[in-house]
C-alpha cells in the first residue's frame, strides 16, 4: 500500500504527518484520504500540490497504478509573514 505524506495545513487537518492508504491508484488513494479525514482535509486538498514519488501528480497519473512502498505527497500552499 502506499504512504501518504502530510504536510502543514494537510497534516494539521488530517491530524497525523503521515498514513498508509489503500488504493491501486493515487486517485483512489486520494479518495479514500477524504473520506477518512473528512471535509477540512478535502479543502486543504483542493487547494494542494500532490507528488507521486517526487513527481508532480497530474490528471494522468491518478489513474496510474500504485504499488508497495509508494510515496504520495501533499503540499498546501505556504505563505509566510
Amino acid at each position: 500500500m502506499p504512504t501518504m505524506l502530510l504536510f502543514a495545513a494537510a497534516r494539521e487537518a488530517a491530524g497525523r504527518a503521515c498514513d498508509v492508504i489503500p488504493g491501486s491508484t493515487p486517485g483512489e488513494v486520494l479518495d479514500e484520504a477524504r473520506r477518512r479525514y473528512g471535509g477540512g482535509f478535502a479543502h486543504v486538498l483542493a487547494n494542494s500540490r500532490v507528488w507521486l514519488n517526487g513527481e508532480m501528480l497530474d490528471d494522468e497519473m491518478c489513474d496510474a497504478p500504485c504499488e508497495d512502498g509508494d510515496e504520495i505527497a501533499v503540499l498546501p500552499p505556504i505563505s509566510g509573514g
